[in-house]
């Protein structure tokens, strides 16, 4: 995984008001990581609300205040999507979700006083680039994730979308490369609002572009 991938987790949390710990400095490639060296971030979210409902499998910034403390790993391949045959052929992908990977990344969050003695409430989180679109596979996979203890996945293009939409254009976000370069191409009218280019789309009368015209 590249470090641009989980910084842009990272700001993705970050802006949704997540405060964020990176489990590690170093990168493995000698060797299989072990199940601990999976995790890539500890996410905890101090507005979360005693009782709420949990979050939905598919996690968009809407069910994040549903989310109390998650770790999250960060599978950047974007040149494919996680298919059944990838995801039976890509063990490692499950290996953060070992009972004793668990038990270690407790340490990391708070104790909540109110609670003694219960194990923190950890949201197991992929992020990832894509699923299959097409049935009977997205199910399949869908399936398979929860099978193995996936409570929630992230889509890169989600996270994208959101960051972009929030990053305005008379801030400089010089403490972060991320969000410089996002305002940057913004500025440049090199990327758009996902919103902005929804409702052009909705204006009534609007004359769409004719090619042969």
């Amino acid at each position: 995984m590249s470090a641009i991938d989980e910084g842009i987790v990272r700001e993705y949390f970050e802006q949704n008001g997540f405060l964020v710990r990176q489990v590690r400095k170093y990168q493995v490639q000698a060797r299989l990581k072990t199940g601990a060296e999976e995790v890539d971030l500890v996410v905890y979210n101090p507005a979360y609300k005693r009782n709420s409902r949990r979050a939905e499998f598919f996690l968009f910034a809407n069910e994040l205040a549903y989310v109390h403390r998650a770790i999250v790993v960060v599978k950047g391949w974007h040149t494919g999507k996680f298919t059944p045959n990838m995801l039976k052929s890509s063990p490692e992908i499950f290996r953060f979700l070992e009972e004793k990977v668990l038990k270690e990344v407790t340490r990391f969050f708070p104790v909540d006083a109110e609670e003694p003695g219960n194990a923190p409430d950890v949201t197991k989180i992929l992020v990832l680039p894509s699923l299959p679109t097409a049935e009977p596979f997205r199910s399949q996979s869908v399936a398979m994730l929860k099978e193995h203890g996936i409570d929630a996945i992230i889509s890169f293009r989600s996270m994208l979308l959101d960051i972009i939409e929030r990053v305005e254009i008379n801030k400089s976000y010089g403490k972060s490369d991320t969000l410089q370069v996002i305002r940057i191409l913004k500025n440049y009218d090199l990327l758009k609002d996902a919103q902005l280019d929804l409702l052009a789309e909705r204006q009534p009368g609007q004359r769409r572009n004719n090619p042969r015209e």
